[in-house]
């Protein structure tokens, strides 16, 4: 959830209560899939709520009282307008992920059972978050895989800061950058000191910044680039050295063409790799190298258009 931070009061706290007395002046409920900007599309799905249906649904809504502090700066959908006996609009809600509400109180609330509102929505034909959240639980058990496959390939005795590192707890973004940056910290410190030798060290960061570039979904996590700070660290001779003394191993070299098309190495080095490491770069590329590893050797990174 991408959010911007909002300072509240305890009176304009979002709270079941203040969502309840709304509905309970309601005459009827409006839920369109679409945020509130897209409500007046003919095509998008919608219901309408009068009577019980409305009791129902704000029990669907109960909230976790104080509200989360923050806004999402996503539109949300759906969209829930309530009326009142006239016909007149009294309230518009939107939901956020389907875990969050907008509208009550001047921050977003966690819905209490997110997963039970989306199945009562579907049961009433607004599927799509349960559609949503069946494709973001693909996603979700794939990127645990992915964070899986980064610690297991984290060299000995960095393990467990890895592990710590990967798995930010809680959905606050300050907490979980302050977290970040800590792991990453001690991650660093951890690496120096298991790692004294320079040269050493370098091999070992460099197969493990290897890991991302047989991932199939491709980017860099914040994981990832944590590895890759701590090359960018490193005396640019040292790298060089590293790969050069000694045949470097297949996971190393997908960690040099990870490093030398990084923005980073370019702007402070350049594209060019010095021989021999050009050759056997290019050659593992062209042996077994990834669409992203192809495409900047096409462009003329690790210095590479000479050789084709």
């Amino acid at each position: 959830m991408v959010s911007e931070g909002h300072a509240d009061t305890a009176e304009d706290a979002p709270t079941t209560a203040r969502l309840r007395e709304v509905l309970n002046r309601a005459g009827h409920v409006v839920i369109v899939e679409g945020s509130p900007d897209d409500i007046g599309s003919a095509d998008l799905a919608r219901i309408v709520l009068t009577g019980g249906e409305i009791a129902d649904l704000a029990s669907m809504l109960a909230i976790v009282d104080g509200g989360t502090g923050d806004r999402c700066r996503c539109r949300g959908w759906p969209t829930i307008t309530v009326y009142d006996s006239t016909g007149a609009a009294i309230a518009c809600w939107t939901l956020h992920h389907q875990s969050g509400l907008r509208g009550i109180g001047q921050c977003d609330a966690d819905l209490r059972d997110g997963p039970a509102l989306t199945a009562w929505l579907a049961q009433r034909g607004l599927t799509r978050s349960r559609e949503v959240q069946a494709e973001l639980a693909v996603q979700q058990a794939e990127d645990e895989r992915r964070r899986m496959r980064w610690i297991h390939a984290a060299p000995a005795g960095l393990s467990d800061a890895a592990a710590t590192l990967a798995h930010p707890p809680g959905r606050d973004r300050e907490a979980w950058s302050r977290h970040v940056r800590d792991a990453e910290a001690r991650l660093t410190t951890l690496t120096r000191h298991r790692y004294p030798d320079g040269i050493e060290r370098a091999r070992v960061l460099l197969a493990w910044a290897g890991t991302p570039a047989r991932e199939p979904t491709g980017g860099l996590k914040w994981y990832d680039l944590a590895v890759q700070r701590q090359l960018l660290a490193e005396p640019a001779e040292r790298i060089l050295t590293a790969l050069t003394t000694g045949a470097p191993g297949p996971t190393q070299l997908d960690g040099a063409a990870q490093l030398f098309g990084s923005l980073e190495w370019t702007t402070a080095h350049g594209k060019d790799v010095p021989e021999p490491l050009r050759s056997r770069l290019i050659e593992h590329i062209q042996a077994d190298g990834t669409g992203p590893m192809r495409f900047r050797m096409r462009h003329g990174y690790y210095g590479a258009q000479r050789a084709l």
